[in-house]
């Protein structure tokens, strides 16, 4: 999916919603863990229940490594139903010297390898430019590239000033000729919305994959503000206040509720884009 498809699909759905599924076994209702495999189940009714309203999906990976060889297979069934109008996230925070990376991309990316071809990987930045490469060596395929997280340990290393720049800047002054629009994002988090705008003086065309809204406090409102280009250039993640807004028997129903809320809310921030 390139960028100008991935804003045909922003259009089309008058959203820029990116559902997080962060599924934990011991978080899923009582009643699904009778199921032969629970964890895809309950991404399965997530997804049946909310995809009219998101244009994304971002399984957090770490859920499904924690179950060992079974959380693989529920990843990899999980990834088979995603519509695919909509664009795919393995949230793996991957980054290594250049042949481990170029594994960790065959893992996410490579069907024929894995059984698994999503859209997008995120990558840590840490290690440099021949950590990330690898990943940008699959075509079609997109790295994230992690930025300005939301975490409260984020001011530890990437807000300290160095020559003139804070490390998350430098990081995007670096990294942004690695790729390009079509093959390179940036997690922004949302609770760092005041940041946006000098990220886009940065990075003015990019994609910001933007976590932290919902249970973590974001504005959507601000990130829109500060953060939104003519091509909208924004995917804001919900995780937790969508897939656990309820842990009765209607979860489903309640977390299409709480999609399509945001949806609304995303419409209309994009009144005056579309």
């Amino acid at each position: 999916m390139t960028a100008a498809e991935l804003f045909g699909q922003i259009q089309k759905k008058k959203s820029f919603l990116c559902v997080g599924l962060d599924t934990d076994i011991q978080r899923i209702p009582e009643f699904l863990k009778k199921e032969k495999d629970p964890v895809f189940e309950f991404n399965k009714r997530i997804i049946e229940a909310t995809h009219e309203f998101a244009v994304a999906y971002k399984p957090n990976i770490a859920f499904y490594e924690a179950q060992g060889p079974k959380g693989w297979e529920s990843l990899q069934k999980t990834l088979e139903i995603i519509p695919k109008d909509c664009f795919t996230i393995a949230d793996a925070k991957r980054g290594d010297i250049g042949n481990t990376s170029k594994l960790y991309a065959r893992a996410f990316f490579d069907k024929e390898a894995s059984g698994m071809s999503f859209d997008s990987v995120t990558v840590a930045p840490y290690m440099g430019e021949d950590s990330v490469t690898p990943f940008l060596e699959f075509e079609g395929k997109w790295v994230i590239l992690l930025a300005l997280t939301s975490n409260k340990g984020s001011s530890d290393f990437q807000q300290i000033l160095v020559d003139d720049d804070k490390v998350f800047q430098k990081v995007l002054k670096t990294s942004k000729n690695w790729g390009n629009t079509d093959n390179m994002m940036y997690v922004v988090g949302a609770t760092k919305a005041e940041a946006l705008q000098e990220i886009r003086q940065i990075v003015p065309d990019h994609f910001l994959l933007v976590p932290g809204v919902g249970a973590q406090g974001g504005s959507l409102e601000e990130v829109a503000k500060n953060g939104m280009n003519s091509q909208c250039g924004l995917l804001v993640n919900s995780s937790r206040g969508i897939i656990y807004a309820s842990s009765g028997e209607d979860f489903a129903e309640v977390a299409a509720l709480e999609a399509e809320k945001l949806q609304k809310e995303m419409a209309s921030l994009l009144n005056n884009l579309l």
